[in-house]
């Protein structure tokens, strides 16, 4: 195996593998990268058995081989080089790879291919066409609501149905619920609905970049895989079996108070009310004037630490329907606001011990549920 590409495309290439490397693992050979030549080009992959990423650098091969070498020394080193042209030549005494850069010589050593795990390939499916940033927008507004903890698989991961010309993308942890509804870039003959990992979907925004072209989505007939084919990169991940919970159910139908709020002046409240809610378990209060007798309507925002200090912010509002108060963690409410674009945004709630829905004014197609904190009032 012997080849020469650019500093930066190596660079690039080992970027967008990266996250897909094991960091803690029983089986050390998922720290490394597979390198391969592949039709005049640099194969690069990493898979941490869950999920798998591959791409593809240009580079000139003089001759044709593949191995694995540790993923954090090389990318350290390449990131570390002068953009020059790095030539790359396979060693078998050790088994490694000799890289020459301008003035710099390395060796790093390496283990056969074939000790390698397989990528997990998906060579059928059913496919959907997605605009790329259509879905990159949707994964940003839906994975941050996932769960963290194992305790419930299912809600670790973040549900993908596909019917018709529309995708819908739902996540939830127990405490919040958001819900992304977009449309295909071609319509989808099926109807299907599978459950992909968070990370996965968090990993593939990060990839999706700038990219134009529509995303291939590929799940398996079995629904145990799911592949993303973008332009030079493939990214496949494992599916999350079970049932997830019917989210329809838990988006309030009515409301007794409709608040419409400018998104960035909430953002500024909710922001210094969450400094001194962080040492008073996260709460801050929201109450709402609804402006009767011709008055302009207000939030008041307050938050309180018995040992470090309170805090009180105000700003106007436009209300429909009675006055309110319902109490939030400050944490799940700003993650949600940072998310949504500029303009105004619209809370709406009913009583203080019933989830509060924000949605963003003027776009129908996402939905955020949170349920409140119960405090004394």
């Amino acid at each position: 195996m012997k080849l020469s590409c650019l500093q930066e495309n190596l660079s690039r290439g080992l970027a967008l593998v990266g996250r897909a490397v094991a960091t803690r693992t029983t089986l050390p050979i998922t720290q490394n990268v597979l390198l391969e030549t592949d039709q005049s080009m640099l194969k690069i992959s990493a898979t941490n058995l869950e999920l798998g990423i591959t791409t593809w650098v240009r580079a000139d091969i003089e001759t044709e081989g593949s191995l694995t070498i540790p993923a954090r020394l090389l990318t350290d080193f390449v990131n570390s080089l002068p953009n020059e042209t790095i030539e790359m030549t396979f060693t078998s005494q050790p088994v490694g790879m000799r890289f020459r850069c301008a003035r710099f010589e390395a060796h790093i050593n390496g283990t056969d291919a074939d000790e390698f795990p397989p990528i997990p390939s998906v060579d059928s499916g059913m496919i959907a066409k997605i605009d790329p940033q259509v879905f990159r927008t949707a994964i940003g507004r839906v994975a941050f609501a996932a769960a963290t903890e194992e305790a419930r698989p299912v809600l670790t991961g973040v549900s993908l149905k596909l019917s018709g010309s529309e995708f819908v993308l739902a996540g939830a942890d127990g405490f919040r619920l958001a819900v992304y509804k977009g449309q295909l870039s071609e319509p989808f003959q099926d109807e299907i609905e599978a459950i992909i990992p968070s990370r996965t979907l968090t990993e593939l925004q990060r990839v999706i970049g700038d990219q134009e072209e529509p995303i291939e989505l590929v799940i398996t007939p079995s629904r145990s895989q799911v592949m993303a084919h973008l332009k030079g990169v493939e990214l496949v991940s494992q599916l999350i079996q079970g049932t997830f919970p019917d989210y329809n159910q838990l988006i309030p139908q009515s409301y007794t108070t409709r608040t419409v709020l400018n998104l960035q002046e909430f953002i500024r409240v909710t922001r210094v009310s969450s400094n001194f809610a962080r040492d008073g378990g996260g709460i801050i209060r929201l109450e709402v004037n609804n402006g009767a007798n011709d008055e302009v309507g207000k939030l008041m925002m307050t938050s309180r630490a018995e040992e470090t200090g309170d805090n009180q912010g105000a700003m106007d509002a436009n209300v429909e329907g009675e006055d309110a108060k319902i109490a939030f963690s400050s944490r799940y409410l700003l993650d949600v606001l940072s998310v949504l674009e500029r303009g105004d945004v619209a809370l709406e709630t009913t009583t203080p011990s019933s989830p509060g829905v924000i949605r963003s004014l003027g776009s129908e197609n996402y939905v955020h549920v949170v349920m409140p904190m119960f405090v004394q009032w």
